[in-house]
């Protein structure tokens, strides 16, 4: 009976070591994972779940580190480029497991790649394949700005950012969007957008030479610009783009452009994986983003749209 006892006894010591020293599943690596795996790996948390960007935007354990190429196994690599661009290096970190409708799974994962710090959701159904994915928050440099992006437990997703203005008023802005599982997207069902009235624009370089034949504004209106000036290289010209678009979209990039033929300049700078078309006729600018400008803009929207140039006014002079 001792015998049996301590055969029993040494079973479950040796089961218990197995279990301590059994190997943690890497996602730092390049071996293929499950998605099981995969996901499990993820911590799981309760609804609601909310991320603020100060979480964001905060150092992350190298630990934790899941590699691109264990990430791109299982979501699509376009969930990444259309947000960074196509070549960015990033570091992707877990956030945290939810519950999904239906038996599904939401993951949160944070993205860094330089400066730019994004939080995305990815969903997976209840056979843990891919449905969608999406950006949640983008640390802004603003100091007057603060983000933050709930989840309740009726599967809702908010968005929301409030602006200190410099009268010392707030502004709000919300987003709010529900999965739409068999069109595989998420669905904006109602947004709130900012009071951007107290704000203005400010053109960085609006007192530059304007002598160039496509040099001036061209716009949609007050806060849709992209200006164009003289620039001292031959064959290129200084720019300006500020615009803004439904669901809290900001984009404003401001650089030289090089002419690659008589009416078209592309913008690209070292070390920027954005590259920006400008294509002019005599009354107006066509831009096209050609390559990721994710860092130059919000994760909702892309530098596009014809703008209209806006007639000088030119000054009277007196008769002597």
């Amino acid at each position: 009976m001792k015998g049996r006892f301590w055969l029993f006894a040494l079973t479950i010591v040796f089961i218990l070591i197995a279990c301590k020293n059994k190997k943690r599943i890497s996602l730092s690596g390049d071996d293929p994972v499950d998605v099981a795996d995969f996901i499990g790996s993820f911590e799981p948390q309760d609804l609601p779940y909310q991320i603020e960007d100060t979480s964001v935007a905060k150092k992350a354990t190298d630990s934790l580190l899941i590699s691109y190429k264990v990430f791109t196994q299982l979501v699509p690599d376009s969930v990444l480029s259309k947000v960074f661009g196509k070549g960015a290096k990033l570091k992707i970190y877990p956030m945290a497991r939810v519950p999904g409708p239906e038996h599904g799974t939401y993951l949160f994962v944070k993205a860094l790649s330089g400066d730019r710090k994004v939080a995305l959701i990815v969903c997976f159904n209840k056979n843990n394949e891919f449905i969608t994915a999406m950006p949640v928050l983008q640390v802004d440099v603003s100091p007057a700005t603060q983000q933050f992006f709930v989840i309740d437990k009726r599967y809702t997703l908010s968005k929301s950012v409030t602006r200190k203005n410099p009268d010392g008023s707030t502004s709000d802005g919300r987003d709010v969007y529900v999965l739409n599982e068999p069109a595989k997207s998420f669905l904006l069902i109602m947004t709130d957008a900012l009071d951007e009235k107290t704000v203005d624009v400010i053109n960085p370089i609006d007192s530059f030479s304007r002598k160039n034949k496509y040099s001036g504004d061209y716009v949609k209106d007050k806060r849709n610009l992209v200006s164009v000036r003289d620039n001292k290289k031959p064959g290129r010209i200084t720019f300006f783009v500020h615009f803004e678009k439904k669901n809290n979209c900001i984009g404003e990039l401001k650089g030289e452009a090089s002419f690659t033929s008589a009416n078209t300049a592309v913008y690209r700078a070292a070390g920027d994986p954005c590259v920006l078309q400008l294509n002019f006729t005599a009354s107006s600018v066509a831009m096209r983003e050609m390559e990721g400008c994710g860092s130059h803009r919000g994760v909702d929207c892309l530098f596009e749209g014809v703008y209209v140039k806006k007639r000088e006014t030119k000054k009277k002079t007196s008769k002597k």
